[in-house]
């Protein structure tokens, strides 16, 4: 299979979900949270996928998201059977996607470094160049 059709078809499955969670689902454990499918990664043969979320709220919000997701498992992929975009459905795996988490605590260091810096600046700037 070509990557592009192999990312095509990631993108679709992606999209779908997102939808089918936000218009089908009634489970409590979806709509207290903000829920996001972030990625999709296929095999190669396309039996199985990857399915990468995120949402905001704390580690036991996550472990009963993760639950849930896991458990609607097979509703899902009958959803996604009836939409007709794949020959077959691939079985979904669920994992936590970090990746948001880690950028914002990226973007925190980075905005510490760029103050601490702002403010060396600052004092060599405001230095007395006799005290040198």
């Amino acid at each position: 299979m070509t990557a592009p059709r192999k990312t095509r078809l990631a993108d679709t499955l992606r999209a779908e979900l997102s939808d089918i969670i936000r218009r089908q689902m009634r489970d409590p454990r979806f709509t207290a949270c903000l829920l996001s499918i972030t990625d999709v990664a296929l095999t190669p043969d396309l039996k199985y996928a990857t399915v990468y979320f995120s949402i905001l709220g704390d580690e036991s919000a996550r472990q009963d998201v993760y639950k849930a997701l896991k458990g609607a498992a097979g509703l899902l992929r009958a959803e996604l059977s009836r939409t007709k975009a794949f020959k077959s459905v691939p079985e979904l795996h669920f994992r936590y996607d970090e990746s948001i988490e880690r950028g914002a605590q990226l973007l925190d260091l980075i905005q510490k470094a760029n103050k601490a810096d702002d403010i060396k600046r600052d004092a060599v700037e405001h230095a007395d160049p006799a005290e040198s």
